[in-house]
């Protein structure tokens, strides 16, 4: 009878009681950075401060999520160098690491003699530290996101960026460290040796600014790589679950969706593990690439 009144007051239609699910508001809530962390359910605030002004510059240093599982990443990075360099230094030259120190052990020779070494040359391994905290930080990143309620840092541009202006910063220094003023010039002003005067001074016109947007293009792919193939990989994992909440209402295809859904998630998970690390290698073998390339732009 309440039900009899409530559709005549609604002028004989009955107003819907559920909302629909909303799959775009909820990929983009999870995609973006935010001022909050939710865990099962639970929202933590994290702390918000005053923008700091700096001339006509306005910097808000409050932290994100993003910020947090960063700092979680490079805690782990200690962590994990520290344990290692704790069990070397209880053993004796005769001794062999074993477990999770010999696994480390492993990483470190291979990016040292196939990464490093193979790829810088003479004076590698001064890059070789840089190289592995590099590595390390953007694999703990990675791994992560794939945890429950975690967030993966570099699905964000402006951790990739930063990330990638790093690495400028270590190409262009070890470049001009190893060529010196005269030689690093002659990696950005460009003219071929052997032309007539003239036709020097044309190339330089033409070529100068072309090395100069080459040395930007080189952190540009670097960012835009990594942070586009750990979005794709968050988003997709993210919208075939969402496939389930969209389809709740739906009783013939309800099963036979969240079925599929959790199947394909699952297999895409899987997936992103190898991702992960592979995207942390690419990343840091380029950039030893890049340190090579410089150090003999003869």
């Amino acid at each position: 009878m309440n039900g009899n009144v409530a559709e005549a007051a609604s002028g004989g239609q009955a107003e819907p009681t559920s909302e629909v699910f909303d799959l775009g508001s909820m990929l983009m809530g999870k995609v973006a950075d935010a001022s909050y962390i939710e865990i099962a359910g639970w929202r933590i605030d994290l702390p918000q401060w005053d923008p700091v002004q700096i001339g006509f510059i306005t910097l808000d240093l409050s932290p994100g999520k993003n910020v947090v599982f960063m700092l979680l990443a490079g805690a782990l990075c200690l962590l994990t160098f520290i344990l290692v360099g704790r069990t070397y230094q209880r053993m004796s030259e005769q001794d062999a690491p074993s477990g999770f120190a010999n696994g480390v052990e492993s990483v470190i020779l291979f990016f040292r003699d196939k990464v490093v070494r193979a790829n810088i040359g003479h004076g590698a391994d001064q890059f070789t530290p840089f190289l592995l905290t590099l590595f390390f930080f953007i694999l703990y990143m990675n791994l992560l996101g794939l945890i429950p309620f975690g967030v993966s840092s570099t699905a964000s541009i402006s951790v990739t960026a930063a990330l990638a202006l790093l690495s400028l910063i270590w190409i262009e220094v070890a470049g001009f460290r190893e060529l010196g003023p005269a030689g690093y010039a002659r990696t950005i002003f460009y003219a071929p040796k052997g032309l007539h005067p003239v036709g020097q001074a044309f190339m330089l016109v033409i070529m100068t600014p072309v090395e100069a947007m080459g040395k930007l293009t080189k952190p540009f792919a670097l960012a835009i790589r990594l942070f586009a193939n750990m979005t794709a990989g968050k988003i997709l994992i993210l919208a075939l679950l969402g496939l389930v909440f969209v389809f709740a209402d739906a009783t013939t295809a309800r099963w036979g969706v969240a079925g599929g859904a959790v199947i394909m998630a699952t297999a895409i998970t899987l997936l992103k593990v190898f991702v992960s690390f592979l995207q942390a290698f690419i990343f840091t073998m380029l950039t030893a690439v890049f340190i090579g390339l410089i150090r003999h732009a003869h």
